[in-house]
């Protein structure tokens, strides 16, 4: 039955030709903006999917940063080592001279001494924005490597570097200077207050007042020193930096104890005038205590060589510091050459995630323009049914002629 109301086959084709363009369209924007996935409209899945894996591979260049910084911190301090080495080399050949009976041993203790000095100078400056690896402030160092990814969440997985102590500082146990304790125990509403520590030299830690003091016969702190607060079960550390004061000592240990989760609100720490103090806002009694240890420098007896009257021990000593730089140097090798593979492997696997959302939201070119080609064909085609198809009634004429 033929009508001039309804005309089937121009509704056929009306709807074939949207279809033929909503797809056109989308061949069109995919070629456009290189994408087939470009919103979450397109492919939810699949778009969410590919931002997690945006996410992680920008997270991954900020990794690759942190490894470059940590690998030329390690670059800084493996070639302090290795400098001390060389100038330990030097040192060893003079105090071989000085075996000999008919030498002026007076002038090769001030070659002596005097390379000393330049040692003290070259691992008093190995430091990198601020991080010095060879001068025992600190023990170890965190060095971001890898983000990895789990059914439960993201974690951050670092790279352990340890530091070497190639200061000539001695060893001690400190006696005074280390702080004092209102209280050894405290409940609610009793503060505690850390204070009372010493430097050695108004300036703070290794002043300039006291450069030749031997560090063993020392009361007072030094750099080097290692102080420990504990509160309850935390405990908080920090190793004495030159110049250090009592604001900057207390301050590193109440970040220490933060860092290492004590409770804010079981605590509280307050920070004023160079003084510590711990509030303790719980109905527990707490055990608070101090305790300081002088660090020892792997290049201590440096200052104790004397090849005038002991030449034959100093031949000893030498030895053994030659072979705790060579250690040194050998540690902080060992270190970066791990931190750079590390990097190494992080920049492929950014890469491959890269590779892996392109494979999940990048328009297939040669197929899209097989496709547009191949669309444009039908969108013709569709024209022309339409066309056919709207001149239909126009034969129902001659039916009435």
């Amino acid at each position: 039955m033929s009508s001039i109301l309804t005309n089937t086959s121009a509704m056929v084709a009306l709807q074939t030709m949207k279809g033929i363009n909503a797809n056109l369209n989308k061949t069109q924007s995919d070629i456009s903006t290189g994408k087939s996935v470009a919103t979450a409209r397109d492919n939810a899945a699949v778009w969410a999917i590919s931002k997690v894996m945006e996410s992680d591979a920008n997270g991954f260049k900020g990794i690759s940063d942190s490894l470059a910084v940590g690998s030329a911190t390690l670059t800084v301090a493996r070639q302090a080592s290795e400098s001390v080495t060389k100038l330990l080399t030097e040192m060893k050949v003079k105090i071989v001279s000085a075996q000999a009976e008919n030498v002026d041993r007076s002038k090769i203790q001030t070659d002596v001494d005097a390379l000393t000095a330049q040692i003290e100078s070259v691992v008093g400056a190995a430091q990198f924005n601020g991080l010095n690896l060879v001068d025992g402030s600190h023990t170890s160092v965190n060095v971001l490597a890898s983000l990895d990814r789990s059914a439960s969440g993201v974690t951050s997985s670092n790279i352990t570097v340890s530091a070497q102590n190639l200061s000539t500082d001695a060893g001690a146990a400190l006696t005074a200077g280390g702080g004092t304790l209102s209280a050894a125990n405290v409940v609610t509403g009793t503060p505690v207050t850390l204070n009372g520590f010493a430097f050695q030299g108004g300036g703070g830690a290794l002043a300039s007042d006291a450069p030749t003091a031997n560090p063993a016969t020392l009361t007072a702190l030094v750099a080097g020193d290692s102080i420990t607060l504990n509160v309850g079960t935390t405990s908080g550390k920090y190793v004495v930096q030159q110049g250090d004061t009592a604001d900057a000592l207390v301050a590193g240990l109440k970040s220490s104890l933060t860092e290492n989760g004590l409770s804010d609100s079981d605590f509280t720490l307050s920070l004023a005038s160079g003084a510590l103090t711990v509030a303790n806002n719980t109905n527990v009694s707490t055990a608070i205590s101090v305790s300081a240890t002088r660090g020892t420098g792997g290049l201590a007896g440096l200052n104790t060589i004397d090849v005038v009257n002991a030449p034959t021990s100093a031949l000893g000593a030498i030895e053994g510091m030659l072979q705790t730089s060579i250690d040194a140097a050998a540690e902080f090798g060992s270190s970066q050459k791990r931190i750079d593979i590390q990097n190494e492997f992080v920049g492929q696997l950014t890469d491959s995630l890269k590779t892996g959302i392109g494979v999940l939201v990048d328009t297939d070119m040669e197929e899209a323009s097989a496709r547009l080609q191949a669309l444009q064909v039908q969108q013709q085609l569709a024209t022309q049914a339409l066309s056919i198809a709207n001149q239909q009634p126009q034969g129902l004429l001659s039916l009435f002629r």
